[in-house]
């Protein structure tokens, strides 16, 4: 009888202990917690004990400071962008405004004349530039939503590719470009969105003209491999993956009326599409690949 009390007691102790090891344990899980939770730190919790259950809690919840953390930073990123490019696009919308009320006023006091005339074609050159600047606006706003408004449907690539060069192609010969185009003569046939695939080439055609030093490639292969490569002395010094980041734009194409948006919106469409997307410098070039 006194061996069996003895072994209650033991027992007995044996859990109190394992119950105070328990509860410093939960305690120093709470503190760490509480000095951990600021999600611009990226210390995680640590636990002492060796229970599994413990540790299995500490591990789930440095899961979830992980992922608040990676949300917050995503936000906090998208938050500085977006008052980076409401300043920008402030700017950009002040400067042509300004001239319209200008040239409007001497318009108006000159009357009917040549001068006149030339100041109209100003004004409808600034009026222009702002409306492309809030379509573009716009239209990322309404394709950042998540929302598809079409069913994907088999698509011939190469002959959206061959319509944009072709509507491409006055502009490309203004600016003595001659674009070297390598077409696959068999027909690639996907199931794509075709307003997408559409916008993407325009998008990167458009890109090219903006930022060619006088060349141009463009090539789609049978197995559906797109490249199009420029030398563009203009973009040397930037990492090619940032050409796809939300409102980047260059210095020197400030004149252009763009935020950065063009890029942007490839990428977030060949996303959609689960389109690998691929930029990068090669023997001078910027090259940008699509696998389709």
């Amino acid at each position: 009888m006194r061996y069996l009390l003895l072994i209650s007691i033991v027992i007995n102790i044996i859990l109190l202990l394992k119950i105070l090891a328990l509860r410093s344990s939960v305690k120093e899980l709470k503190r760490d917690f509480s000095e951990r939770k600021d999600l611009r730190s990226n210390t995680l919790i640590g636990v002492s004990s060796r229970d599994k259950e413990l540790r299995s809690l500490a591990s789930e919840m440095n899961d979830t400071l992980e992922a608040l953390r990676l949300a917050y930073n995503k936000y906090d990123q998208g938050d500085a962008e977006l008052k980076t490019a409401i300043t920008n696009i402030a700017h950009d919308l002040r400067t042509p405004l300004t001239a319209i009320c200008g040239y409007t006023e001497l318009a108006l006091k000159k009357g009917d004349t040549d001068e006149t005339e030339k100041y109209l074609e100003i004004i409808a050159e600034r009026a222009g530039h702002m409306r492309k600047l809030t379509e573009e606006l716009f239209e990322y706003s309404v394709i950042t939503g998540g929302e598809v408004s079409e069913e994907k449907q088999k698509l011939q690539i190469e002959h959206v590719l061959e319509d944009c060069i072709m509507n491409f192609y006055p502009a490309l010969e203004e600016r003595g470009i001659k674009p070297v185009v390598d077409i696959s003569e068999e027909p690639v046939v996907r199931e794509l969105y075709p307003s997408y695939v559409e916008r993407i080439f325009s998008n990167l055609v458009n890109n090219a003209l903006k930022y060619s030093d006088g060349d141009l490639e463009i090539s789609l292969t049978e197995q559906g491999s797109f490249r199009i490569a420029n030398t563009a002395s203009a973009l040397t010094n930037v990492d090619a993956n940032k050409l796809f980041d939300r409102f980047f734009t260059v210095e020197t194409a400030r004149n252009d009326s763009s935020h950065g948006l063009g890029l942007s919106i490839v990428k977030l469409f060949t996303e959609r599409m689960n389109c690998p997307l691929r930029a990068f410098y090669e023997n001078g070039k910027l090259v940008i690949e699509i696998d389709f």
